[in-house]
């Protein structure tokens, strides 16, 4: 359980490191007002394996019902993984035995049952149940050249994983594990390169919807991987799905653009331009070159989850917002993740986190938040009108 003492910070969201501190003690959330990074600490007992560059824990999704989704490994594997439901047979070796857990951030913490049913732990998400109380755990599990996929439920008020079977209109080509978020009562599975698919997992009868990424912007198959998330991110901010995009986006003088596309209602298949901005202006801006950073190509981080012309970035020792209606950075500071190392980091080792009420301070707002945070005052006017 999150230490009760934990003080809230000024704030109604928080940048949350998506991979956790592991030691001895019991869990805990230590909060801090963006742009500051929040971190979470789980106990030994939820990682016992060595912490290394490949086998960490990590947080898949940060609910705004105040759920946490995390993949923890339980040590390394002395047998195959062996699964033998109906409809569900598989025989595979695995380095590591799995582990999944959802946190209710200021109450409990759950072991999911069965996690070796689960197959890519980047296609699994959380989402809260329409009736307010308990939430599901889902997987999508597509097969490459089948018009149907499995859709691996959880759900708490049932206590065990059910198998849906949902359409799978996708032609025959892998579907990146890039972030699943839950919005409108339905979870999205989001790949950078090409698409977005959407369904509701608690419908007896799922159906999928795929949402194209803007036109221009869709890429051939294993095109910029493994760097594409330090360039884009499809993030929910003020209740609408958004997609960020900086991947060769240029202006006509060569300039490196960001982008933000809307998808602007749940039902929609087209996105819709809603702000750009050239990183020459941004360099140019006084209040960039007053919090003393340098004029590079920053790493994509996250959109503010209620202000959706703010972005912000990784930037070698900092992390800064910049609103791109007029250019200004917003908020500056030092960040500490717990990993990776400076040159990998990138938008899936954070995640934008609406915090639940009972987390939240009285009087939340982003001037409070990124002018009282400790952080550069260099953004205290510019924010002043957002």
């Amino acid at each position: 359980m999150p230490s009760p003492s934990t003080p809230p910070p000024p704030s109604s969201w928080a940048i949350l490191g998506a991979i956790p501190r592991v030691s001895a003690d019991d869990l805990s959330l230590d909060l801090a007002a963006p742009p500051r990074v929040s971190l979470l600490t789980i106990p030994k007992r939820m990682f016992p394996a060595e912490v290394t560059p490949r086998n960490y824990p990590r947080l898949l999704a940060a609910d705004p019902s105040g759920l946490l989704l995390l993949h923890a490994d339980q040590g390394r594997a002395a047998s195959p993984t062996v699964n033998d439901r109906p409809n569900h047979q598989s025989f595979c070796w695995r380095e590591f035995v799995a582990g999944y857990f959802v946190l209710e951030a200021a109450d409990s913490a759950l072991a999911l049952p069965e996690p070796e049913l689960i197959m890519n732990a980047g296609h699994v998400g959380i989402i809260a149940s329409p009736t307010g109380s308990g939430y599901m755990v889902a997987e999508l599990q597509p097969f490459l050249g089948d018009d149907h996929a499995t859709l691996l439920c959880f759900s708490s008020d049932v206590g065990e994983w059910v198998d849906k079977t949902v359409n799978y209109p996708l032609p025959a080509r892998h579907l990146s594990s890039d972030a699943v978020v839950s919005l409108h009562g339905r979870l999205w599975w989001i790949d950078l390169s090409w698409c977005i698919a959407a369904c509701d997992p608690f419908a007896d009868d799922p159906h999928l919807t795929v949402v194209p990424l803007p036109p221009g912007t869709a890429l051939g198959y294993g095109q910029a991987a493994g760097v594409l998330d330090r360039y884009r991110a499809v993030g929910v901010s003020a209740g609408k799905l958004r997609f960020v995009d900086m991947y060769r986006n240029r202006d006509p003088s060569g300039a490196l653009q960001v982008t933000i596309w809307t998808l602007p209602h749940p039902d929609s298949t087209e996105w819709e331009l809603e702000h750009q901005a050239s990183f020459h202006h941004i360099w140019d801006h006084h209040t960039y070159k007053a919090a003393g950073l340098p004029s590079k190509i920053p790493v994509l981080a996250l959109i503010h989850p209620d202000h959706p012309a703010v972005v912000y970035f990784f930037l070698n020792d900092h992390l800064f917002g910049v609103d791109l209606r007029d250019h200004a950075v917003v908020a500056c500071d030092l960040y500490h993740l717990v990993d990776p190392p400076r040159d990998l980091v990138s938008a899936r080792f954070v995640h934008a986190w609406q915090l639940p009420q009972a987390l939240r301070s009285p009087s939340p707002g982003l001037a409070k938040e990124e002018t009282d945070s400790g952080s550069n005052d260099v953004g205290a006017k510019a924010s002043a009108h957002i």
